[in-house]
């Protein structure tokens, strides 16, 4: 305690905030708001991921879970029950469907066949698990390599291959092009998958519960799924489930580490795919519930700076306050393919979507694109978040709720289980003890 510093916290040091009252704007005044609340459904896409040592005696070894689940929300049903005496369980279930894409392996002390490294093993178990894991949503059943592979050219057209960059350590070949059957190095001859287009081996360490790794894939998860989800509403209903289906994702429209090129293909496929959408559809966004952004989100309306139906601008001037950083114009331009706003729903929560711009960057070296032009789905998305409020948590919507329920993976037994299946898989359990550890 006698060692006391002090420290610089944006969020509690916001001063006098005059400054901030031109870039608030009333939902009201965004053009096109009176057409808002004419989308009747919504999806909210959540992950969750889980990595466990599985047994005592062996700490070095760890598996590892993860998982994305899509929730699809009648809003017609959650409304009409909401002015109902008596909420009609039985509807609510029925307004509500859910699916689920999980996957599991062992990221640290185990390894695909002998002589290598994590970061091989992690290499095949990716090119094993994108080529057998499946997203099944009624018309849609498309391996996770397929929608990579579609994510890299444009809708209803994948790419024929994939960039890649040789691994090895004393090769140089880059962008090698790669298809889904896999190839060569064409200078070292080192064998090369397409999910290596995702470089997350390169953030996988030998030592550790390679969280990190887990959590880039868990996000290449989630992306994919919001791939093939819109896709298959663009593919057989454009003109009508697409234009009135809002798409969430639990967290900004963001991608980091090694994947993070993602955020460049993602941006270019979305928007190529509202060019050819009758309307302003797809209607895309995230919402962040952790950050810098949403304390000082917080400490807004706790100021009562911003009233119920205020959305703030984050333009070039707010972020350099809340990110506390002398480079604001370079801000995400590297990792979010949407906009960051915050908005104050009218029943007071404090929400902040980021927002896909319809055409080029929403973050760029110029600062990018602060809107809310530029950003024709905002005033839908915000009447969406306003007519879907919960109470399951703090500042939360009913869809997102619903997909974190389905994604998250229960604790206290639920850990048990987990490492139970682990120690099968592994040939580690009380009867398969002293086996060589193989089948993975």
């Amino acid at each position: 305690m006698a060692d006391n510093s002090n420290f610089y916290v944006p969020a509690e040091s916001i001063g006098d905030l005059e400054w901030l009252k031109p870039k608030i704007k009333r939902v009201e005044q965004f053009s096109g708001a009176a057409k808002g609340g004419h989308l009747s459904s919504a999806i909210a896409i959540d992950g969750s991921r889980m990595s466990e040592r599985i047994r005592d005696g062996l700490p070095s070894v760890v598996y590892g879970y993860a998982q994305a689940a899509a929730a699809y929300v009648d809003l017609g049903a959650m409304e009409f029950q909401r002015a109902e005496r008596f909420v009609d369980p039985v509807a609510i279930e029925s307004a509500v469907n859910t699916a689920l894409v999980s996957l599991d392996l062992p990221v640290a002390g185990a390894y695909t066949r002998p002589s290598i490294g994590i970061a091989t093993s992690w290499r095949e178990n990716l090119d094993r698990i994108f080529r057998t894991k499946k997203v099944e949503v009624n018309r849609l059943d498309q391996t996770l390599l397929d929608l990579l592979m579609l994510v890299h050219g444009t809708p209803g057209r994948p790419a024929r291959g994939v960039p890649v960059n040789c691994p090895a350590d004393d090769c140089d070949a880059q962008d090698v092009l790669i298809s889904t059957q896999g190839g060569v190095c064409p200078i070292c001859e080192q064998v090369l998958y397409p999910t290596d287009v995702l470089r997350i081996h390169e953030e996988v360490m030998e030592e550790g519960t390679n969280e990190s790794a887990l959590g880039r894939l868990m996000s290449v998860v989630e992306l994919l799924v919001l791939v093939g989800l819109t896709s298959l509403l663009w593919e057989q209903s454009r003109d009508d489930l697409l234009c009135s289906t809002l798409f969430i994702v639990d967290g900004p429209l963001a991608m980091y580490g090694p994947p993070a090129k993602l955020r460049g293909r993602a941006q270019e496929y979305f928007q190529a795919m509202a060019a050819t959408t009758p309307g302003d559809g797809p209607y895309l966004c995230g919402l962040e519930k952790t950050g810098a952004m949403v304390d000082y989100a917080q400490q807004l309306a706790r100021h009562e700076v911003l009233q119920p139906g205020d959305l703030l601008v984050c333009d070039e001037e707010v972020v350099k306050v809340v990110t506390n950083t002398a480079n604001a114009s370079s801000y995400g331009k590297e990792t979010y393919w949407g906009r960051k706003f915050i908005y104050r729903a009218k029943d007071g929560r404090i929400v902040v979507p980021t927002v896909m711009p319809v055409t080029g960057a929403a973050y760029d070296a110029r600062g990018g694109q602060a809107g809310p032009q530029g950003y024709p789905t905002l005033p839908a998305i915000l009447d969406v978040i306003d007519r879907t409020g919960s109470s399951m948590y703090k500042d939360g919507i009913i869809p997102v709720a619903v997909a974190h329920g389905k994604a998250a993976f229960p604790i206290g037994v639920g850990t048990d289980v987990l490492r139970l299946v682990a120690e099968h898989k592994l040939g580690l359990g009380a009867s398969t003890r002293g086996t060589q550890v193989s089948g993975i």
